[in-house]
């Protein structure tokens, strides 16, 4: 028998919930994208039926603290910039 799903979060855009499936697969937590348009020929269903992101009941709690998490942006100060961080004078 499968384990129990459960919707953790629904989007507008499918782009979006697939995106948010990539970051929680990359944790290890299994996702699925639901859609109801009709095998992509009624995209105006999901006016009606927004896109669904759904994970085990048991990875419920981690996967939402994970896409609710702040960005990490790993940018860094100038002297770690590739070249030096240099403008080219």
């Amino acid at each position: 028998m499968g384990e129990a799903m459960v919707v953790i979060r629904e989007y507008v855009n499918e782009m979006e919930a697939l995106v948010a499936r990539s970051v929680l697969e990359a944790h290890q937590i299994p996702a699925v994208v639901l859609r109801d348009d009709a095998g992509g020929m009624l995209p105006a269903m999901r006016l009606l039926y927004p896109v669904r992101l759904a994970v085990r009941a048991v990875d419920a709690t981690h996967a939402i603290r994970i896409l609710d998490a702040p960005f990490e942006d790993d940018s860094r100060g100038d002297d770690d910039r590739p070249f030096g961080g240099t403008t080219g004078r």
